[in-house]
């Protein structure tokens, strides 16, 4: 054999054994349940011996760990259980105009480490914040388990991101526009970590989507809308962000409910998060701004108002937007996050109700309103899993 026709042998081994690995990792991480090396060959079509020596590579690298055998009797010789590794982590960073975040994820979707601070950064000038995330993520960092790796950073952020570049272009709510994070936040950082944005709303539907890296969530299709100060959203098809031509999709909260509404920090009018969004439901109930969820629902109750108002305002907002999404996109659910999911209960009968109204297909699926998990900061989760992603297309780069 020539040596040209050697090498071009020797690459396609090389390449094929990189997408079996893959391939395993992705199999072993996807389970219910711990599979056994003769699972992982029968679902990949491999040869149990060409699965046990990938399997074997990738403990070695901390990518997979084996479990404690069933103790109870079996016939045959009972299989080693396989779990994601332990080794290998993700930093995920989280700005909003309330929160800012620091969590570290393993592969096995464990939290490691994490830092979560309440604020108001409305209107906050981008470098002092920025420093202050950085002394979150450092102290976050610090706490981290020796002998785990860090394949990478994402950072979650509440606007128009050019991931590409590595600028968040706009974020209203912030009042920060053209700004380049990385930088700011290098020095807090280990070398050569720098965090790849990502929109929060994006983001956050991740964790919807898949509830532990590679393992999909309970719904594939779905319309999430972040509630936070303003509101943000996300569509997902098949467990996959639609992210649109540029990466700008789900602006759901700037939908415009009512062309006469009042002005929003966006420019335009009548946009759904001046209805929705925690400010502006607080508000219109009469209470202050680090009034939580539960007191306007208690209010409620109670028989207020002004709270009873302002929910119902929220909810006919959400109706006209939220049916506007749905008829064009054709998706089933909606998934309520942030404050808007801590209302949920009170919101889901007329809002569902509203829809069924309103959605035109809804004779035959009425769309369904459910709420997201009790996180405070799923964005940062999210960046960590949009990290960890990475490796799990390609692990050869984190094996020993």
């Amino acid at each position: 054999m020539a040596d040209g026709e050697a090498a071009q042998q020797g690459a396609r081994q090389s390449t094929l054994r990189a997408s079996n690995l893959g391939l395993v990792l992705r199999t072993v991480c996807a389970a219910d349940r711990p599979p056994s090396r003769a699972d992982v060959a029968a679902r990949t079509g491999m040869t149990r011996a060409t699965a046990a020596r990938l399997v074997d590579a990738l403990v070695a690298g901390g990518l997979l760990a084996e479990g404690e055998r069933d103790p109870l009797p079996r016939r045959g010789r009972p299989g080693t259980p396989l779990l994601a590794g332990g080794r290998v982590a993700a930093l995920g960073l989280q700005v909003d105009a309330g929160l800012l975040a620091a969590r570290v994820l393993d592969l096995r979707g464990r939290v490691l480490a994490e830092r979560l601070e309440d604020g108001d950064w409305v209107g906050s000038e981008p470098g002092p914040t920025l420093e202050r995330l950085g002394r979150l993520a450092a102290t976050v960092l610090a706490g981290v388990p020796a002998g785990v790796r860090l394949a990478g950073a994402g950072l979650a952020l509440p606007g128009i991101v050019d991931a590409g570049r590595g600028v968040l272009l706009r974020a209203p709510n912030l009042g920060w526009h053209d700004v380049a994070p990385a930088a700011v936040l290098a020095p807090s950082l280990p070398a050569g970590l720098h965090p790849l944005l990502g929109n929060e709303a994006d983001l956050a539907a991740r964790t919807v989507a898949e509830t532990a890296p590679g393992r999909a969530g309970p719904h594939r299709d779905f319309l999430y809308v972040s509630g936070q100060i303003g509101v943000g959203g996300a569509v997902v098809l098949d467990g996959q962000v639609m992210r649109g031509s540029a990466g700008w999709a789900g602006e759901v909260g700037h939908v415009c409910v009512d062309p006469a509404g009042p002005a929003c920090r966006c420019g335009s009018t009548g946009c759904l998060e001046q209805y929705a969004g925690r400010h502006a439901l607080l508000a219109a109930a009469g209470l202050p701004r680090d009034a939580s969820p539960e007191v306007l629902l208690d209010n409620a109750a109670a028989g207020d108002p002004r709270a009873g108002a302002a929910l119902d305002g929220a909810r006919r907002a959400l109706a006209i937007a939220l049916a506007g999404v749905l008829n064009v996109l054709d998706i089933p659910t909606v998934v309520l996050g942030g404050h808007l999911g801590r209302l949920a209960a009170v919101l889901r009968p007329g809002l569902e109700d509203d829809l069924a109204v309103r959605v035109l297909s809804a004779r035959w699926r009425r769309p369904r309103i459910e709420a997201a998990g009790a996180d405070a900061a799923p964005a940062a989760t999210g960046a960590a899993l949009h990290t960890l992603a990475g490796v799990l297309a390609d692990p050869v780069g984190w094996l020993d």
